[in-house]
């Protein structure tokens, strides 16, 4: 039996059957160690004060809606999932959460530390009150883009210590040993001097997650994290988020790949709301929403 399909019968329950579509047992895990149990990890360390918490979360781009009121908590050493199709508000839900993108209305709070949101007369939220805070916050959130935002005239290496150097004000030398620590880490300690041209789309994902490292995030963010990568570059960069998993550390993965999405907890978009949330296995299982079971079922 394959090691995949092996993984995904092992979440089955001891009797009865799952009501998803055989197409499941199909999940593209691409690197074959990438199991899904590997990513049932034990919470028995988490902490009570959440490391992100957002409650009634709204964002419009002109009339048009992105967000209608999320709640979501993600607690220390969670690894969070974050499903959906496209145009359902998971990347813009994520750029929220980093402040990229300022909410029109909501509660935000970040490592117990509520963000400071200006409210206008008429009740809605939409700019900061305090950017220090802000570029507090955001040092101690990781960002793994889905493009991989790497600066094109500056070697792999220089990628990594910027943010070290120019944000934590780091000494030069301090943030060169980080940045090769953390290359080494992702597996391309002999890359460093390169640059992002001479690099695969899996490479330079990898780049990417080692330069979220190299901030010591307390959460990493991870926005479509292999969905501008070929199939065959997918394994690589799983391998890594595997391994910062299985480290504890705490992560959410916005993604339409159900092989990310054997997490410590899903959480289902559709239409700006969180339509339905709680442990991977038994939302895959046993999905209560309709719209989730026709997601399952179109995508896998």
């Amino acid at each position: 039996m394959r090691p995949w399909l092996a993984a995904v019968r092992s979440f089955l329950p001891s009797s009865g059957k799952a009501r998803l579509p055989n197409r499941l047992a199909r999940i593209a895990c691409t690197a074959q160690d990438v199991s899904l149990a590997s990513f049932d990890l034990d919470k028995s360390g988490c902490d009570d004060v959440a490391a992100l918490r957002v409650e009634g979360l709204e964002k419009s781009f002109g009339n048009y809606p992105l967000l209608r009121g999320v709640t979501l908590t993600a607690h220390r050493h969670e690894v969070i999932c974050i499903l959906g199709s496209s145009s359902s508000g998971k990347s813009t839900l994520l750029r929220c959460l980093n402040l990229l993108e300022v909410p029109n209305r909501g509660r935000m709070w970040a490592l117990g530390e509520r963000l400071k949101l200006r409210e206008a007369a008429n009740g809605r939220s939409g700019a900061i009150l305090d950017r220090r805070q802000v570029q507090r916050v955001r040092a101690s959130l990781g960002m793994v883009f889905q493009s991989f935002n790497l600066w094109p005239h500056r070697t792999i290496l220089e990628n990594v210590a910027e943010g070290p150097t120019h944000v934590l004000r780091q000494p030069r030398r301090e943030a060169i040993g980080v940045a090769e620590h953390y290359l080494a880490k992702v597996g391309l300690a002999d890359r460093r001097h390169h640059y992002p041209r001479h690099l695969s789309g899996g490479q330079q994902q990898r780049v990417g997650i080692a330069r979220a490292l190299a901030m010591e995030p307390a959460v990493l963010l991870f926005d479509e994290p292999t969905s501008a990568l070929d199939p065959e570059l997918t394994g690589e960069v799983l391998k890594v988020i595997r391994s910062l998993a299985e480290e504890g550390r705490t992560m959410l993965l916005v993604t339409h790949e159900l092989a990310f999405a054997v997490s410590t907890r899903t959480a289902f978009m559709h239409d700006g709301k969180i339509e339905e949330e709680g442990p991977s296995r038994e939302l895959f299982l046993e999905p209560a929403s309709e719209r989730l079971r026709q997601f399952l079922q179109s995508h896998y």
